[in-house]
């Protein structure tokens, strides 16, 4: 199949370059993100492959469809940057990768959670310039800690099992509780008695129109005060100014955070040499007790086999059979998968 493959980096390509040798597709790379203005770049293409940032709504999709693109092959597990309803009325299938390396989002969030505690990050600074000060650097043994884990898939339960090997307390929010979770000794609670309890909450939801802002203002006065929170999942989970004015007041201890709402015109760029131009994030870096990275939680080596590997099957399978066992519809919004 002829594959049109946007937001592609060096290592895009290398990966997917190598995984197609098995399969023999026709993939043409671009760097632009796909949305309504880039769309044209795709006629003539059966399939687009597209990334988290790529923005498919009516008026692109409707532009794929008029240029031949039948199938919308997503290279990530989440799909709420797609309008399924819209690529149904279309005629476009849509496919993603439903899970590729949950290590490696879950380490990333153990990682962020440690050093934000122990102040790794601060502490390489001052050492490379020569302070040897211990003042401001004092964190809390996370054996003991009760840890809120909202969203327990395969990325959650990871991140369960890891904390669990610290010595943490583990609560649990979820629809479906799951069996290994619940063997580890994790408590499941809705949301408030969750948040009040929890010294860390991490969060390994999908991002549906019943978790956008799921942490806003009104959630974060339940939070117990000095918590710890981290995001790994999408950054629309979080309502970002209301987390801001949480840091300021107090009652946010710290934030880690991977993902932002508003990481399509910054994540994935070298903007080093450039002023910001999002208040809010710049804002949240001035921050000491605030971490974040760019978007890196999902990017180890075995997580980008396995993505290429799946991205390029998927196409496979719907060229000679028309369907996918990955594909997704407009109803999985409304119920949508944990984790």
């Amino acid at each position: 199949m002829r594959v049109a493959v946007f937001s592609t980096k060096s290592y895009d390509r290398t990966f997917l370059s190598q995984a197609n040798a098995r399969y023999g597709h026709e993939l043409v790379f671009f760097e632009a993100r796909l949305d309504r203005q880039t769309a044209p770049l795709a006629a003539g293409f059966e399939c687009v492959c597209v990334f988290v940032n790529d923005r498919l709504d009516q008026p692109a999709l409707t532009t794929l469809a008029q240029g031949g693109t039948r199938l919308v092959a997503l290279r990530c597990a989440g799909f709420n940057n797609v309008d399924l309803a819209a690529a149904e009325r279309l005629g476009l299938a849509v496919v993603r990768v439903p899970a590729y390396s949950p290590h490696a989002v879950a380490e990333h969030t153990v990682g962020l959670i440690l050093s934000l505690n122990r102040k790794i990050h601060r502490a390489y600074h001052r050492v490379r310039d020569g302070n040897f000060s211990l003042e401001g650097l004092m964190g809390f043994d996370l054996a003991g800690k009760t840890v809120g884990v909202v969203g327990t898939g395969k990325i959650g339960t990871v991140v369960a099992r890891i904390l669990h090997g610290f010595g943490c307390r583990l609560l649990g929010l979820d629809p479906m509780p799951n069996p290994e979770c619940l063997r580890l000794g994790m408590e499941y609670l809705e949301l408030e008695p969750l948040l009040a309890r929890s010294d860390i909450v991490t969060l390994h939801c999908p991002l549906t129109p019943q978790t956008h802002h799921l942490i806003n203002a009104r959630s974060l006065q339940q939070l117990k005060p000095g918590a710890m929170l981290v995001n790994t999942s999408r950054g629309a989970v979080i309502d970002t100014p209301a987390v801001i004015q949480a840091l300021k007041s107090g009652r946010l201890g710290s934030l880690a955070l991977d993902v932002y709402e508003e990481e399509a015109d910054v994540f994935f760029q070298d903007l080093s040499d450039q002023v910001i131009q999002d208040d809010v994030l710049a804002r949240l870096l001035t921050f000491p007790n605030v971490l974040i990275t760019g978007h890196q939680a999902f990017f180890t080596r075995e997580a980008l086999q396995a993505i290429a590997e799946t991205t390029l099957g998927n196409i496979a399978q719907f060229e000679q059979t028309g369907r996918s066992p990955n594909q997704v519809t407009a109803q999985q919004v409304v119920k949508p998968p944990a984790g």
